[in-house]
């Protein structure tokens, strides 16, 4: 007869504790998969907008980012941007720079394209439409969300590249041409690809679609 072997209350414990750290373990392993798993995504068709025509909707891979444009402050800057939208030149263009906790810029259409990027060159792209003006003349407040038109070093030299900031930028106001802000959905532009060495990332994450509510 075989006789059962009981076991110890020190196995028991470590057995109880593998359990837990293997529980743990595959916790931690679907939560670093899934960058999404706790981001909402708005349905921009369940919102009531006060200026529906000047509603944009970003989509990326943690959801949409709904932005209201403000042509009243920049008329040139929302001009160029929508009519880029509607041109669909933003889907699959990458978030070629990204500061963590800070800002997230993409519109890089020459260089920034997926399946063509070039690292070399990316962040100096151009539209093929030329550049406008700076539009900086007006008060704003670069609070966290505001979506503005990137530029080089020059004034007036605004294309098709644009940046939303994840923080307060007061320093940014004067300097860079506002075209709008993020009303729903900033926290999936938190969970897009960053690098800690580097502003600029390799193998970025992507615009899926860039679309005009109305």
């Amino acid at each position: 007869m075989i006789e059962k072997i009981k076991a110890s209350k020190s196995e028991k414990i470590i057995f109880l504790f593998v359990i837990i750290l293997f529980l743990f373990s595959i916790t931690s392993f679907i939560l670093l998969k899934n960058k999404c798993l706790f981001v909402k995504n708005y349905d921009p068709n369940k919102i009531n907008f006060d200026n529906p025509n000047n509603i944009a909707i970003l989509n990326v891979e943690c959801g949409n980012v709904i932005i209201e444009l403000y042509p009243d402050i920049s008329p040139n800057g929302v001009e160029r941007f929508k009519t880029l939208v509607e041109l669909n030149a933003y889907d699959d263009v990458a978030f070629h720079r990204v500061i963590k906790d800070k800002l997230v810029q993409a519109g890089d259409l020459e260089f920034g394209k997926k399946g063509n990027i070039d690292y070399g060159k990316i962040g100096t792209g151009k539209s093929g439409l030329g550049t406008i003006k700076s539009e900086i003349d007006k008060n704003f407040n670069y609070t966290k969300g505001s979506v503005g038109l990137a530029r080089s070093l020059r004034y007036n030299t605004e294309d098709s590249q644009f940046f939303i900031i994840l923080q307060d930028e007061p320093l940014y106001e004067g300097e860079y041409t506002p075209i709008g802000k993020v009303i729903f959905g900033l926290e999936a532009l938190e969970k897009i690809k960053h690098l800690d060495k580097s502003e600029y990332v390799l193998r970025p994450d992507f615009i899926n679609s860039l679309k005009l509510f109305n």
